[in-house]
């Protein structure tokens, strides 16, 4: 997710941004919500709040940047949704997870997927941005608010916890 802003207006931009990139973010919300159409609102809604504040852009080459910090607080006001919903008598959340999930995942990635959305939201945002995005901790501490020393040591918990779900689960 390296593209450089096309010269253009808001409208032509943003709907080339999100050509080009929204796969992306929407596979990383998902795996940090395990939904995919819940997935695919955050990213719709992170884009639409791009085009509505382009002109207040300074910087519009970090465009981006700005994108993935959206998803990032969308994925967090969603689960805090859901986490809601969930406390309320007589929830039903339906099918598990789509036909198009179980399709296209092995056994092996599912399971780490469900161990990887049993652990805390920070931590689980880190191994995400670190592993599927391959930010390093310097970016990291910066899309998420927190100390680069936070991000080794959150990488470091988060491991350890994802180990031991998964031997439980085993």
């Amino acid at each position: 997710m390296t593209q450089t802003v096309r010269d253009g207006g808001a409208e032509a931009t943003v709907a080339w941004l999100y050509q080009e990139s929204a796969v992306s973010f929407i596979r990383l919300a998902h795996l940090i919500l395990g939904n995919r159409a819940a997935a695919e609102d955050v990213v719709q809604d992170a884009f639409l709040g791009l085009y509505r504040r382009w002109d207040l852009l300074a910087e519009k080459d970090k465009a981006l940047g700005y994108v993935r910090v959206s998803v990032l607080n969308g994925c967090r006001r969603a689960a805090r949704r859901t986490r809601a919903a969930e406390s309320v008598p007589g929830y039903d959340p339906g099918p598990a997870a789509s036909a198009e999930l179980a399709a296209l995942s092995m056994e092996t990635r599912r399971e780490v997927a469900r161990a990887l959305r049993s652990l805390p939201g920070r931590q689980r945002e880190v191994l995400v941005l670190t592993y599927y995005l391959e930010l390093s901790d310097q970016q990291i501490a910066q899309e998420t608010g927190i100390r680069p020393t936070t991000v080794r040591s959150t990488r470091h918990r988060a491991l350890a916890a994802l180990g031991r779900v998964l031997k439980e689960r085993s």
